[in-house]
């Protein structure tokens, strides 16, 4: 049994990043068409990794994620009583480092007159390529349960080059998957930076879209549960 379920599982992982991979590049209107997407997913890839190197070094466990807390604490993967704590640090410190870009980037902003030019809150959080909130939801959910299932079986991942590997394991996940709504992957990641562009003074700023962020919330809360549920029923 552990063979056919770790062959299945191992495979199902295979072909959703490599099959993945093939439909971001080929089909329209996905992110994955446009020449700076590789650019995006290995910045975000690198970002994980060394806030997962600086939570490890403060003592955290390096979630930096309420989808990856959440499911966790869910299933005995992690203490009910330190979740308040990680949840208020990853939406603070969401929110402050959002804040520091609009300063290091202020006059840029003031240059950048309309969301054409590229002044929008897809600088900070995500919007889906094509607009469709059931299947956007499904993205988030899959591409977080993707992400989620792969990390708890990377072990502990704040010691040595492990951070690294997560990171490597968010860049695939936007090279593959993040396509279609630009791989939120973590509410922290992108409520803290909406709210951000939506009461701090950027210039020229155009609508911050709420009306979609309840799928950036809904959907990685989910799919971490679902990875975190199909994990302990396993093993």
């Amino acid at each position: 049994m552990n063979g056919l379920l770790g062959e299945c599982f191992g495979t199902m992982i295979l072909i959703i990043i490599g099959v993945g991979c093939g439909a971001t590049i080929n089909l329209n209107h996905s992110y994955g068409k446009t020449h700076d997407w590789f650019y995006v997913s290995v910045a975000w890839g690198f970002a994980v990794t060394f806030g997962v190197y600086v939570a490890g070094q403060f003592g955290a466990d390096g979630h930096l994620n309420p989808a990856v807390t959440l499911g966790f604490a869910l299933f005995g993967l992690f203490p009910w009583s330190a979740v308040g704590s990680y949840l208020l640090g990853q939406f603070l410190g969401a929110f402050i480092g959002a804040a520091v870009v609009v300063l290091h980037y202020y006059p840029h902003f003031k240059a950048t007159k309309t969301e054409a030019e590229g002044n929008s809150v897809g600088i900070f959080a995500t919007m889906p390529s094509i607009n469709n909130p059931i299947f956007n939801l499904l993205s988030e959910i899959i591409a977080t349960f993707t992400f989620i299932f792969i990390l708890l079986n990377l072990g502990n991942f704040t010691q040595g080059l492990k951070p690294l590997i997560v990171g490597a394991l968010i860049t695939t996940i936007g090279l593959t998957l993040g396509g279609t709504t630009g791989f939120a992957l973590n509410p922290a990641r992108d409520w803290g930076p909406r709210l951000a562009y939506t009461i701090l003074p950027v210039p020229n700023k155009s609508a911050a879209h709420w009306e979609y962020a309840w799928v950036p919330m809904v959907g990685p809360l989910v799919g971490g549960i679902l990875a975190a549920a199909l994990q302990v029923s396993v093993h």
